[in-house]
């Protein structure tokens, strides 16, 4: 991260101001990184947290475009602004969003009350970019009610989505067999809203019976939200309205019981704790010890060193500033 912020008065007025063409410009600068992503992103912070962030995660063809169209959809008929991130694979050739054009989402698009961006993971843990936040608090500050955050797919890593949102969907369909598995990945913890996507295919009602009876294996604690299985088919929009109208009630209930600024704190840390990881490791590999690491590598070839003592021989360096 560079020491010195530059700060773009104009772009960052545009921003307050909704202007969708600044939006996209500086959520471009936010991925470029350098001193004038990190000064917008200081200017910025005094506008946000009014958005409801939901993220939205499930395995490839789960149905998760098609979903967020119709939640879109429904969010816009009760006159919320919605902005949508979707965290798309990268190219190997421009590295940038693979699907980038998001097709899927076109008809969302032509609302002036939605923005819609594609980012690319960039290879980043989680299916998340490591822009993901940063590009989040842009559209929050921008004055979006409500942004909906598409990841990659389900895995371990997924984790990372509840890091960064104040609510998390999880899809599955009924005939990948990964319904009660994805609900046993530690996902379950994450959870707040469980959807049956495709329910309109062989085998959803077993699906459906399952899920339920691993939900019901751990009850959540007394006034605790509970998480609730929904059966929908998005290309149908059978079921995305009740869905889509349980997320204030989640957003409510958080509210409420004071877990909004709970999980919210949470987010705050997480975030702090990859700045400072970036800070540092910008501040120790300079050119100097860069250099150094590169003729330091012979002993370790030979075996004289191990890579254990080599590292811990550059941070002492470092801490005693000899580089």
């Amino acid at each position: 991260l560079p020491a010195l912020a530059v700060i773009d008065e104009t772009l960052l007025s545009a921003i307050l101001d909704g202007d969708r063409k600044s939006i996209a410009r500086a959520i471009s600068v936010i991925e470029k990184g350098g001193p004038e992503a990190v000064g917008l992103l200081q200017a910025i912070y005094g506008h946000t947290g009014t958005a409801h962030r939901v993220g939205i995660t499930g395995p490839p063809g789960s149905g998760k475009s098609t979903l967020i169209n119709q939640l879109v959809a429904h969010f816009r008929e009760n006159g919320k602004s919605v902005a949508v991130m979707a965290i798309d694979p990268t190219s190997p050739y421009s590295q940038g969003a693979l699907l980038g054009d998001r097709i899927r989402m076109t008809r969302a698009g032509e609302d002036a009350g939605v923005f819609i961006r594609s980012m690319a993971s960039r290879g980043a843990h989680g299916g998340l970019s490591d822009a993901t936040h940063d590009a989040a608090d842009i559209l929050d500050a921008a004055g979006f009610d409500v942004i909906l955050i598409e990841t990659t797919g389900v895995g371990q890593v997924e984790l990372d989505i509840a890091s960064m949102v104040d609510s998390v969907m999880i899809l599955v369909v009924p005939e990948s067999g990964d319904s009660v598995q994805a609900m046993k990945a530690g996902l379950m913890e994450i959870a707040d809203f469980f959807v049956l996507n495709k329910c309109d295919r062989p085998g959803s009602d077993s699906a459906f019976a399952a899920m339920q009876s691993v939900l019901d294996l751990r009850p959540p604690p007394r006034d605790e939200w509970r998480p609730g299985i929904f059966r929908t088919s998005a290309t149908e929009g059978q079921g995305t309205a009740e869905l889509a109208a349980k997320v204030p009630e989640h957003r409510s209930h958080l509210v409420a019981t004071g877990r909004l600024q709970q999980r919210r704190e949470q987010r705050l840390r997480s975030h702090v704790t990859k700045i400072v990881e970036k800070l540092i490791v910008s501040e120790l590999w300079d050119e100097a010890s860069t250099a150094h690491l590169d003729l330091s590598l012979r002993p370790v070839l030979d075996g004289e060193l191990s890579p254990y003592d080599l590292a811990r021989l550059i941070v002492s360096k470092h801490r005693r500033r000899e580089f």
